[in-house]
């Protein structure tokens, strides 16, 4: 039963934008802090940025800081990660997910979406 549709993925050139949005039911939403991990061909999945339940806190890995930002919107129940100047290391399949803690890591996740591709390339 899939909880958590995800949209927004697709192929764009180097420093392209994109944005990936989550839609989740009001009984995960309001209750989880979200965000998205990814996973590139031979790479253990990584999360690339969250936001508490209260959208007062976020965080990214390294790499992305300052060239993503996430966000929440109570009234549509969805996530979404806003991505620019896109470089070719960011392609791999995103994972929207929800956890009750964003520093529990992935045995932490309690539901994860379907996951959508993101290629940068030329």
């Amino acid at each position: 039963q899939v909880q958590l549709v995800e949209s927004g993925g697709g192929l764009v050139q180097p420093g392209g934008s994109l944005r990936l949005s989550c839609a989740a039911p009001g009984s995960i939403f309001s209750i989880y802090s979200m965000g998205w991990y990814r996973e590139a061909p031979g790479k253990q999945r990584e999360l690339v940025a969250g936001i508490t339940r209260a959208g007062t806190s976020t965080t990214f890995r390294d790499s992305v800081k300052g060239r993503f930002t996430v966000s929440r919107d109570s009234a549509k129940t969805t996530v979404y990660l806003q991505m620019n100047n896109l470089k070719p290391e960011d392609t791999a399949v995103y994972y929207c997910f929800a956890a009750s803690s964003l520093i529990s890591g992935r045995q932490g996740v309690a539901y994860w979406g379907q996951g959508t591709q993101v290629t940068v390339s030329s």
